[in-house]
């Protein structure tokens, strides 16, 4: 009678201890740091982090009165995709979706597709014990799109970027640099694209940021004679913008709503004068891991 107690009583214990393992385990699981992809400027803030996600994205965009059009809106529908092949090496695809234009003067109401660009991105430095990445990449933009939503044009656009991260407990830096180099000068313009995030975790279901994006056109086209270029989703092949830079600024938040669907709302707003094509945005967008 006695040893089948003892049997009884090592056996809840070691239940017990089963259970306690886990519960801590599960507990570290959660207390892992939570990293968020950036909402503002999604075609060119690339996250660093190497992840399987499909990310659509809904866009309300004023022109600004200063602009040709003297106003007017946009709204983009769009998803992107990204599949991590190995853990350090992700497809991207990043461009695509629909454009309804409508301008207040100037140019008729127009609806059309977006170009579609993709390419690779490949974490060279992935120190998750410093909480540390630095990921570089490319992609390519096939002109797919319509002319009427001022896509389409020139002969397709390389982009080339770096991207990094680094988190300080509940605080996260993000930034990003790269280049757009078209494969034909005069009907594209180069430009330079600079983006920086600041995020902190509150909770999982609420974590604001405020993001920095800017644009410096390299060159003049031969495209329409305006003096701004077209931000993210147009290059008009501008002929008088060659070294401007535009700025805008957003703020947001995320909320992690399971541990693999993030919600994520943006308002972004054209900070240089005149804001040409950016007046101000509103962006919203689910992420689906896998």
């Amino acid at each position: 009678m006695m040893n089948s107690t003892k049997v009884s009583l090592l056996t809840c214990a070691a239940v017990a201890s089963v259970g306690l393992s886990s519960g801590v385990q599960a507990a570290e699981a959660d207390a892992e740091p939570i990293h968020i992809s950036p909402v503002t400027n999604p075609l060119f803030f690339e996250d660093p982090h190497i992840t399987s996600e499909v990310r659509p994205i809904f866009a309300y965009h004023n022109i600004d009165e200063s602009f040709v059009t003297q106003g007017g809106i946009a709204r983009v529908f769009a998803a992107q995709v990204r599949w991590a092949i190995t853990d350090r090496l992700a497809l991207i695809a990043t461009k695509d979706g629909y454009i309804s234009l409508h301008p207040s003067r100037a140019v008729a109401h127009n609806d059309g597709w977006a170009d579609i660009g993709a390419g690779l991105k490949y974490a060279v430095i992935d120190d998750k014990e410093n909480d540390f990445i630095v990921t570089p990449g490319f992609k390519f933009e096939l002109p797919t799109g319509n002319q009427r939503v001022f896509q389409g044009n020139g002969r397709g656009e390389w982009d080339l970027f770096v991207s990094a991260a680094k988190g300080y407990d509940r605080l996260n830096l993000t930034g990003s640099i790269g280049a757009r180099i078209p494969n034909d000068f005069s009907q594209e313009t180069a430009q330079l694209h600079y983006s920086a995030q600041v995020d902190y975790v509150t909770c999982q279901y609420f974590i604001p940021f405020v993001a920095l994006n800017a644009y410096s056109t390299l060159n003049n086209g031969r495209g329409l004679g305006l003096t701004h270029e077209g931000y993210d989703l147009i290059n008009f092949g501008a002929s008088n913008a060659a070294g401007t830079t535009d700025v805008t600024g957003g703020v947001g938040f995320r909320s992690r709503l399971l541990s693999w669907v993030d919600l994520g709302v943006a308002y972004e707003r054209g900070l240089t004068h005149p804001q040409g094509l950016f007046e101000d945005r509103y962006t919203f967008d689910m992420i689906f891991r896998f």
